[in-house]
């Protein structure tokens, strides 16, 4: 009986220590939690979301602010960072910067590359075969994902302009809004991008890959930059990715079909700023 008593006692014990403790870390109507979301969990003063707070709970919590972007990071959680696979890949976000079409900044948010895991895989094994063929060469990418919201914004500016072919309309969407495309050039030893004939987001003929041919001939791309996207093409290929005619530099890893079937859209609200940088 004595036995007993102890164990309840204990129990009780027990109960009123973590409930304080609770209440100290998360009670004060006036107190913010030390809240760090992580891959969308919460962590509380270094315990791993003991009480099982799910995303909504966690908003709710007195005094609690969101400055990193709960719905951000929940949404890009099973998403993977490039160089997370493939650390030797360089990178140059065209659009966290103003040096893109649209002149604005439009990924504020995101300062990595993330592709879907499997896509991200196939990136490493392209480079890795560049590598084999080119030691001294390595890829460069310029975009990966590129949330719905931002695919509205670049709509915006062309819809109404000659231009608007080269942007997937938002309702059709495009491979980059599941993680599932890579826009990339090959780089030197020292980062300089190869020739390519044309800028990354070159609205004109001379960024297709159709009629290369035809495009040397009339003096508008020279045989070196069509060998140049001739390698980009080949190591893309033999990872499993698919060129498109319009654009030397964008690569899917399946169709839109089987990516709406695989994967999840990632509609990441946005308001793009422009500055300089």
């Amino acid at each position: 009986m004595k036995k007993i008593w102890c164990i309840c006692v204990l129990c009780i014990t027990v109960f009123v220590v973590v409930f304080f403790a609770r209440k100290r870390y998360c009670g004060s109507e006036n107190q913010k939690c030390n809240i760090d979301i992580i891959n969308g969990q919460a962590d509380l003063l270094g315990f791993s979301n003991p009480v099982g707070l799910g995303e909504s709970e966690i908003l709710d919590l007195p005094g609690f602010e969101n400055p990193a972007g709960l719905d951000q990071r929940s949404q890009i959680q099973n998403l993977v960072n490039i160089l997370e696979v493939d650390n030797t890949i360089l990178i140059d976000l065209k659009y966290a910067t103003t040096d893109n079409f649209t002149g604005m900044v439009l990924y504020d948010g995101i300062d990595c590359a993330y592709l879907q895991t499997d896509v991200a895989q196939m990136l490493a094994n392209a480079h890795h075969y560049l590598k084999s063929l080119h030691p001294n060469l390595r890829l460069l990418v310029y975009d990966a994902l590129r949330p719905l919201g931002v695919q509205r914004t670049m709509w915006e500016r062309v819809k109404n302009t000659p231009y608007h072919r080269y942007v997937a309309h938002p309702d059709r969407l495009s491979l980059h809004n599941f993680g599932a495309a890579v826009d990339l050039t090959i780089a030197g030893s020292l980062g300089q991008p190869l020739d390519m004939g044309t800028p990354f987001d070159h609205f004109g003929r001379a960024a297709g890959i159709s009629d290369e041919e035809g495009l040397i001939s009339q003096g508008i791309l020279t045989r070196q930059q069509v060998q140049n996207r001739q390698l980009l093409r080949q190591v893309m290929r033999h990872a499993g990715f698919r060129s498109i005619s319009g654009e030397w530099w964008h690569f899917n890893a399946c169709s839109l079909q089987e990516a709406k079937q695989r994967y999840e859209l990632i509609d990441i609200p946005h308001s793009p700023s422009i500055h300089s940088e």
